[in-house]
């Protein structure tokens, strides 16, 4: 969906959209299709690149808040999709910051000795709980799913250091309030909207700025670097302008940070690993470079990882 469409949908323009988010078009799952299948797609590509077979993996990790179903996991039903004998499963509900924490999470298992190949995947079709009468938020989210196998690797490359911390009183900056089991939906009663995405823009911006800043300057320092170490920076593709703010917080030139936000808007825990890998793609990455991703979402929770490539 361009911008054009927006203009046909609400009240906005091409001008307004781009000059405050920075988006230029999303991509919309069609109907019909569901999380798992998209998140089954961003697996098969991932477990290619990586040579690794189905009964090698034995951990899937889900971070989504849009799942098939309420009961069972996502994770449940992509492993059965997909064919993973061997593969525990379970889901994070962590928004945008779903996969830097399942990465978190798959990088404490294989140090552990737990697990040696587990599958992170981000994945979320937004669209689907998108209130589309609301211009404020309708323009900003799209749909995708991004994928990861994490293993064992030489010692000095690979995860080098993470980062979470969560804020629940900040739940009403970014949430959804109808549909759970405190105000479950009530038939023949119009929810307004409130089952929808709900988000107070402004203040978000402030909060996911200083603390996504924070939790980049943390893991940097964790692994005894400074920003000018960093060849990359993947900030979660929420806004153009807090990519850049970020940028500038940590005096990092702009072209060492990886934004598609244009193309692709807000897919929330699919955003890094998409924007990582079409820097891997594009050929943005060397073995060495240091990378730090970094994530903000509803919880509220954010997140940062250090790689070695």
């Amino acid at each position: 969906m361009t911008n054009a469409d927006f203009e046909r949908l609400v009240d906005t323009s091409d001008e307004w959209i781009t000059t405050r988010t920075g988006i230029k078009e999303r991509r919309i799952a069609k109907n019909g299709m569901t999380t798992s299948d998209m998140a089954v797609k961003a697996c098969k590509n991932a477990m290619e690149m990586a040579g690794c077979s189905h009964d090698e993996i034995e951990a899937l990790i889900t971070g989504t808040v849009t799942p098939d179903y309420k009961l069972p996991s996502n994770s449940c039903v992509i492993q059965e999709k997909m064919g993973l004998p061997q593969a525990v499963g379970f889901d994070i509900a962590a928004a945008c910051t779903g996969f830097v924490s399942g990465l978190s999470i798959a990088q404490a298992f294989v140090e552990s000795g737990k697990y040696r190949k587990i599958l992170v995947v981000g994945v979320e079709k937004l669209s689907s709980f998108t209130n589309y009468e609301d211009r404020s938020t309708c323009v900003l989210f799209g749909d995708a799913a991004g994928a990861a196998v994490v293993e064992p690797c030489e010692t000095g490359a690979g995860v080098i250091s993470t980062f979470l911390r969560s804020d629940g009183n900040y739940r009403p900056l970014l949430w959804s309030e109808i549909g759970g089991c405190k105000y479950p939906y009530v038939p023949g009663e119009d929810p307004s909207g409130r089952d929808k995405i709900l988000m107070n823009g402004s203040d978000l911006f402030k909060v996911a700025v200083r603390e996504m800043g924070n939790a980049a300057v943390k893991v940097i320092e964790d692994a005894g670097l400074t920003s000018s170490d960093i060849a990359l920076f993947i900030p979660h593709q929420a806004n153009i302008r807090i990519i850049k703010a970020m940028a500038k917080r940590l005096k990092m030139d702009m072209s060492k940070v990886v934004h598609n936000i244009d193309r692709y808007g807000n897919t929330s825990s699919a955003s890094i690993p998409l924007a990582l890998d079409e820097a891997n793609r594009a050929g943005r990455i060397k073995p060495g470079d240091h990378i730090v991703m970094v994530a903000f979402g509803g919880g509220l929770i954010w997140g940062s990882a250090l790689l070695k490539w």
